[in-house]
């Protein structure tokens, strides 16, 4: 790149938000100097998601060359290469945008990468591994000015398109589309006996549209992975607590978060439905993950995702749970995905002695983030076959694992074990928490002894809450459809 546009690029950074320079604009695209306002926005952008490609692209490199010896510090770094590796692809998704997509869009990927970074970071943490000194560049400050200049573009309109493509309801050949549907049976009446065979066989379908895997009847004790490179995967199971995917694995047993997950959805555009995902390790043994979902547009109906610590991680990107069941004791929906939840139970289950139950631990790392958990029309209560344990301990509507958490509840039915203070503190971070509660009843639905933090609010205009409606929230208007998942876009 030429002096002077290296300056220009350096100007436009530091001239709109900070004065610092920019590091490892060597291999960023030179941009023409702007003419107008929106292409002075645009050429900006451009400059800053480029840049901070070029960083991940670097630690990326670095992490493929570390061979470590201790196998806490491989663990962490194998996470970290994954995350790194779809931080990359988020920010390629960014600078190449694809016919159709919106500003909204591209603010749902840079938080996605942004979220990724901190996901390593987490990892390092965890497995008590000091960071290596190539994770200390400048990758998250560059996709966090990108976050704020993109929010210049994102308004309501930028949020949803209306489809021509409609459900066609419940037949898997149907949903397929043009694509592929298999069929996996424990007992040899289908194609395959795993999920994971029949998985292997996505690279060879013949198909374009969906790639539909109806799991019959049974218990499949299996990891399941949706890689990156799957997209449109549908599960379809025989209904709740007839078609089981069950795993084991947990902090306590030595693996990651991310490594412990029974079902890890990585592949965008994923659906499951009529399905149970477990994750059995118990309440002692820590953090262990039934469901990781940083797939894209993914949407989870009529599913069972059960487990304890950390059940369920909603990491990054849009996602969609309608009238599922979710159990857990901690933290046991957590992340920073843009999630709905939709129709659905929550339920608790009674934590160790001296522990806490908290629905929620949402991730959200900048206000500029178009990210959080809105939760409509559901119901917190008891799990039905631990009421009376469950009831010995104080319950939480949520706690800010980052600083700009942002969580709802509206319209839902709360079981009175919830402690009247409603949420739960986490190092002091009440001020720049968005917590709302709108229109909620129940014995636990009082909010006169709530939280006094400037962060909490009882909503009072509905259409503060309608901004958290399927359609407004996560653009659902212009995804769910090709889904076949129902929804409500409304409140």
């Amino acid at each position: 790149m030429s002096l002077f546009l290296l300056l220009w690029a350096e100007m436009i950074i530091s001239l709109s938000f900070s004065t610092s320079p920019i590091l490892g604009l060597g291999l960023a695209p030179s941009p023409s100097p702007p003419s107008t306002p929106n292409q002075n926005l645009t050429n900006s952008l451009h400059v800053v998601v480029a840049s901070a490609l070029n960083e991940a692209n670097d630690v990326l490199a670095h992490i493929s060359l570390a061979k470590p010896s201790d196998p806490r510090e491989r663990a962490a770094l194998s996470d970290c290469s994954e995350f790194y590796g779809l931080s990359v692809e988020h920010l390629s998704q960014s600078l190449h945008q694809g016919p159709g997509s919106t500003p909204f869009d591209v603010q749902i990927w840079l938080s996605a990468a942004l979220t990724n970074l901190d996901n390593c970071r987490t990892s390092m943490a965890e497995q008590s591994v000091a960071h290596p000194v190539f994770l200390y560049n400048r990758a998250s400050e560059l996709i966090s000015k990108a976050l704020a200049i993109n929010a210049e573009a994102v308004g309501p309109g930028s949020r949803e398109h209306l489809s021509s493509w409609l459900p066609d309801g419940d037949d898997v050949r149907e949903q397929a589309r043009g694509g592929d549907a298999v069929v996996v049976a424990q007992d040899g009446s289908g194609g395959f006996r795993t999920i994971k065979e029949a998985l292997d066989g996505y690279g060879r379908r013949k198909g374009k549209g969906r790639f539909v895997i109806h799991v019959k009847q049974g218990t499949y004790r299996e990891n399941v992975e949706i890689r990156r490179e799957m997209k449109d995967v549908e599960l379809v199971g025989d209904g709740i607590g007839k078609t089981i995917i069950t795993g084991d694995k947990s902090a306590k047993s030595g693996f990651s978060i991310r490594e412990s997950a029974t079902l890890k959805v990585i592949g965008d555009g994923f659906v499951a439905r009529d399905i149970t995902i477990r994750n059995t390790a118990g309440p002692t043994a820590g953090q262990a993950v039934a469901v990781l979902s940083i797939s894209d547009r993914s949407a989870f109906y009529r599913c069972s995702i059960d487990g304890y610590q950390d059940t369920l991680w909603a990491a990054s990107n849009r996602q969609f749970f309608e009238e599922c069941q979710i159990y857990g004791t901690i933290d046991f929906i957590f992340g920073n995905a843009a999630a709905v939840f939709q129709n659905s139970v929550i339920y608790a289950r009674a934590p160790q002695h001296g522990q806490k139950v908290v629905i929620t631990a949402q991730g959200r790392t900048e206000a500029s983030q178009p990210t959080g958990f809105s939760i409509v029309d559901c119901r917190f209560e008891a799990d039905p076959n631990q009421k009376q344990a469950v009831r010995k301990f104080k319950a939480y509507l949520g706690r800010p694992w980052r600083d700009y958490a942002r969580v709802v509840y509206i319209g839902n039915y709360l079981d009175g074990m919830l402690d009247p203070k409603g949420w739960m503190d986490w190092d002091n971070k009440g001020d720049t928490v968005y917590y709302g509660e709108y229109g909620n009843y129940g014995p636990g639905s009082g909010t006169k002894m709530r939280v006094s933090w400037p962060g909490f609010r009882v909503i009072r205009d509905v259409r503060e809450a309608q901004k958290f409606s399927v359609v407004n929230f996560i653009g659902g208007r212009e995804w769910l459809p090709q889904s076949g998942v129902p929804y409500s876009g409304g409140l």
